[in-house]
């Protein structure tokens, strides 16, 4: 790892000589500023890019109604790399300029940090001992965002009347009449203690967004979280922005070898599927079949959810009758298979002080903890928890959007600050997904449950857990596939029937192959509801998945992340022709290509479909894709899988982008 500190001391200044202009701080690259300054004893600040404004001047407070002044400003260069444990990449780069801005607040003493990035901006605040039981009141306004289309929240929906607004949720994601992307959001929240997470609101008297948290300061180890504002020209760029996690603060565990991300099962939306031997459900034998699936097929994980226990209290456990958990873990030991075991508190609180060790003693590798809400306290109290015991954590239910405690704490896996599919069983719309991939992903990994492969089935209403709606699932196979890669999250979660993915077993190839940790990622396609294209490196294969609205369409997608003057062979995942996401979700084909870095590849996309590819150098050679299984009739339908000619086409393959 390289680093590179420079500090750049701009003087201890007198604060009236300060006032006669703003202090600013610049990105590396000079295009993006963010400004500070006092006036009337309240303090402000803007951020811009190229000279246009991002966030128009809005009052900054840590102490309500207290009066600043500025005192003295230093800045600093950083410029450094550090590799996650898991995650879209394999080493972060941090390439940002410090302004740390030292201020008075009715003659207290407190420090403001300023970083700027080339693609964004973070502020926290610093507190002194002296600051120790005063109430903190962090308040950021958002000047200037009028006439832009806004989305945020879990479902990334599109919000209203910002003037309106009574409670926006994070993130909020900006869409210009410029055509920049700017998103608002705070990492290092697990830092921050007492916070809880921010809530933005419209104030009449800012005539703008305000985004505000709490807490009573625990003295000089008190730190805010970092008010992060993310600047892209695409959506597609604010999800591969690294701005969050390199503000939160670096890995804490000593040794984080047993944190490994993976694939894996999921039972609850499965039961009540007859595979003609016997029903899925809350039982010894479905959990058994199921391990033996994740065996068979290398899949590393097994989540076990809610139901196998009846009851908990003080440290106790009763285990449903049909549940022989002793012998389910041992078997998934002996089968190579780690757990995810669920709990929450609806049937009792057996008491979080002993609940994680207790779960080690099941011969769990990590605890889906479900049903506790957006409280911060709790949640940074069980990741440690969880962390000591050498455990992961996946929680669930609207859970603290938590934005880069991935970075600092990584046996936080993933969770569902989303709507998962089928969740409260109800399924998720296309253009659902496709904001929830470019709003709520902002925050970190998501448990999102795609990936189902019976769909009609689904439809069909044969899941005791699927949609109450039958034939509301909107979805094509390939889609699903696709959607399985464009979500990053540390745990793939897969919520079928293992017999729905052999019916498929040519396609589950991808998913077998696909890992749950990457090199690279990159977004050659994106506009929030529409359509989105991901593509994930892993040594020197990529993985590349698109995703449609409830439009038919076609994305051009330019092979230019490959490496010049050198063969690939690309086996790609289609819908077929007669594919629709309602009236024949399962249509697919399988077709193999050579490609280079100057082609671009056209992906035909049905209602509600995707489109995913495999390619790896020609060394590799072709797995999987000339397998007999591949060229065969799918529902009645013969696939054509021609190698295809996809050298540059004249004109767009889509007009809207």
């Amino acid at each position: 790892m390289q680093k590179h500190l420079v500090a750049v001391a701009v003087g201890a200044l007198a604060a009236t000589n300060l006032l006669a202009a703003p202090v600013a701080v610049q990105s590396p690259d000079g295009q993006v500023a963010a400004s500070f300054d006092v006036e009337n004893g309240e303090l402000f600040y803007s951020v811009s890019k190229g000279g246009k404004p991002i966030v128009g001047s809005s009052k900054v407070e840590i102490f309500a109604g207290a009066t600043m002044a500025v005192v003295e400003q230093s800045i600093r260069d950083n410029d450094s790399n550090w590799m996650p444990v898991c995650g879209q990449f394999g080493t972060i780069r941090d390439h940002h300029r410090e302004l740390t801005l030292s201020l008075t607040a009715d003659g207290m003493p407190v420090k403001l940090l300023c970083r700027t990035f080339d693609t964004g901006v973070g502020f926290r605040f610093v507190l002194p001992e002296e600051s120790k039981g005063k109430e903190l009141s962090f308040s950021t306004g958002y000047n200037g965002l009028n006439n832009a289309a806004t989305y945020s929240g879990q479902r990334g929906a599109k919000a209203g009347s910002l003037a309106k607004a009574v409670r926006v949720s994070v993130p909020l994601v900006t869409e210009r009449r410029d055509g920049l992307h700017v998103a608002f959001l705070e990492s290092d929240l697990y830092s921050a203690a007492g916070f809880e997470s921010m809530r933005i609101r419209f104030s009449a008297v800012a005539k703008g967004l305000v985004a505000a948290s709490s807490a009573v300061s625990a003295g000089e180890v008190q730190l805010t979280p970092w008010r992060v504002i993310l600047i892209g020209e695409t959506a597609g760029d604010l999800t591969v922005n690294t701005v969050a996690l390199n503000l939160a603060a670096p890995c804490k565990l000593a040794d984080t070898r047993w944190i490994k991300p993976g694939k894996g099962l999921w039972d609850w939306r499965i039961q009540g599927y007859n595979n003609g031997e016997f029903v899925y459900g809350i039982d010894t034998r479905s959990y058994l079949h199921l391990i033996d699936f994740c065996a068979e097929q290398g899949l590393e994980y097994f989540t076990v959810d809610d139901h196998w226990f009846k009851t908990a209290g003080n440290g106790k456990m009763t285990i449903a009758p049909e549940v022989d958990i002793a012998k389910v873990m041992a078997y998934a030991k002996e089968k190579g298979v780690m757990i995810m075991l669920y709990y929450d508190r609806k049937k009792g609180d057996f008491g979080d002080e002993t609940l994680f060790n207790h779960y080690v003693g099941l011969g769990a590798t990590g605890i889906k903890y479900g049903f506790m809400g957006n409280r911060s306290t709790f949640t940074r109290n069980a990741i440690n928890a969880a962390a000591e015991n050498r455990l992961l954590i996946n929680f669930h239910d609207g859970p603290v959007p938590m934005t880069g405690v991935e970075r600092t704490m990584p046996n936080l896996i993933t969770r569902e600050y989303c709507h998962a599919q089928q969740d409260s069983r109800s399924a998720f719309t296309p253009e659902t997904f496709l904001k929830m991939a470019m709003v709520s992903a902002l925050t970190g990994p998501l448990d999102m449950a795609n990936g189902n492969f019976g769909i009609t089935s689904i439809n069909a209403g044969e899941r005791e857990k699927g949609p109450r709606k039958k034939n509301s699932y909107i979805a094509t196979v390939v889609g699903e596939v696709a959607r399985t890669l464009v979500i990053y999250t540390g745990l793939v979660t897969l919520p079928d029937a293992p017999e729905e993915y052999l019916k498929k077993a040519d396609l589950f190839e991808f998913l077998k192959q696909m890992p749950a940790t990457w090199d690279e990622s990159r977004v050659p396609n994106s506009k929030i509801g529409r359509y989105i294209t991901v593509a994930r490196r892993t040594g020197d294969v990529w993985f590349v998945g698109s995703v449609s609205d409830q439009t038919a369409q076609t994305l051009a997608i330019p092979l230019d992340f490959l490496e010049p003057e050198k063969d690939y062979e690309a086996t790609l995942y289609q819908d077929a022709p007669d594919a629709h996401g309602v009236k024949n979700p399962e249509a697919y084909e399988i077709a193999t290509a050579t490609v280079k870095r100057d082609d671009v590849v056209s992906a035909k996309m049905a209602v509600g479909g995707g489109h995913a590819m495999i390619i790896r150098p020609v060394k590799y050679g072709i797995q999987h894709a000339e397998s007999g299984a591949a060229r065969r009739k799918r529902d009645g339908v013969q696939q054509d899988l021609c190698t295809q000619d996809l050298r540059p086409t004249a004109g767009p393959a889509i007009q809207d982008k």
